[in-house]
């Protein structure tokens, strides 16, 4: 299995002075996904938590919607000519009864942003075909005063991060406040997907009442894959594309932005933020 941190030789210059010395990297290696044998996906990450990364993906991708719909998910032995096990290709065998895909057709659907189709027919491919629409009943109510404070727990987090300063967060946080769980990976994508084949192994789908909390932007991609596990409220510490916004307005999501300390921007969902006197406010 491939390790998490690698570690280079650099040349390091301070003030004019020069030294050499080795530095701590981020590990990162491609993981190909397969499906009953087949190709489906390949991504850049960090090696760790493979299986539950590809879990997370199958459900972003509508494929899978709970554990029972997994039968299996292994490494792949001899993925090499010389048979050997380079723990970057898993296979996902579904359960009996569970449809496979036309993946020549469906990958293309409603992945991210970069697959050509129009916006409209993005957010309409979401909202089909999630298994898990935003339906928090009754809703959240959540006090921007406890959103303040989840950035700096999830700092306190990232293990990883401080050894390297190379990688993304994704967090679970309850709807009160407290972590549930956190991964990091170089594509805060990956760190998502994570989080959800987690919860998925431990049969916590759909995420209703969870806050999603992501280190870096939010993009349509992150929007997407939060609608897919029933996450109602998902909150960025930098901006939000449009396309993410939109998402979150169709499908209900909540949608923060630009999370600092006291200082945010909700784009979507607000009736889930408690706004107070102000709630009126244009």
């Amino acid at each position: 299995m491939g390790r998490v941190t690698e570690r280079r030789r650099t040349i390091r210059i301070r003030d004019g002075a020069v030294s050499t010395r080795p530095d701590t990297l981020v590990a990162e290696e491609p993981l190909e996904i397969r499906l009953g044998g087949r190709p489906l996906a390949i991504t850049m990450r960090t090696p760790g938590d493979d299986f539950a990364l590809a879990a997370g993906f199958l459900v972003s991708e509508g494929v899978i919607g709970g554990q029972d719909d997994v039968r299996s998910i292994v490494y792949c032995a001899g993925a090499t000519a010389e048979g050997v096990n380079t723990y970057n290709v898993v296979d996902v065998a579904l359960a009996p009864g569970v449809e496979v895909p036309d993946i020549t057709l469906e990958r293309n659907v409603y992945t991210t942003s970069s697959c050509g189709l129009c916006g409209k027919a993005s957010l309409d491919a979401v909202r089909t075909t999630t298994r898990h629409p935003v339906a928090d009943t009754p809703p959240l109510r959540i006090e921007p005063a406890l959103l303040a404070v989840l950035p700096d727990r999830l700092r306190a987090a990232q293990r990883v991060f401080d050894r390297t300063g190379g990688l993304h967060a994704a967090a679970l946080f309850s709807e009160t406040g407290e972590l549930v769980d956190v991964r990091e990976d170089v594509g805060r994508h990956n760190a998502v997907d994570k989080l959800v084949g987690r919860a998925l192994t431990d049969g916590r789908l759909p995420l209703s009442r969870s806050i999603l909390l992501v280190s870096g932007r939010a993009s349509f991609e992150l929007a997407q894959k939060a609608v897919m596990a029933g996450i109602p409220v998902l909150a960025a510490v930098s901006a939000p594309s449009s396309l993410a916004v939109d998402l979150a307005a169709e499908t209900g999501l909540t949608l923060v932005g630009f999370l600092r300390g006291p200082s945010m921007n909700v784009y979507a969902g607000e009736h889930r933020i408690a706004l107070g006197s102000g709630e009126a406010a244009s």
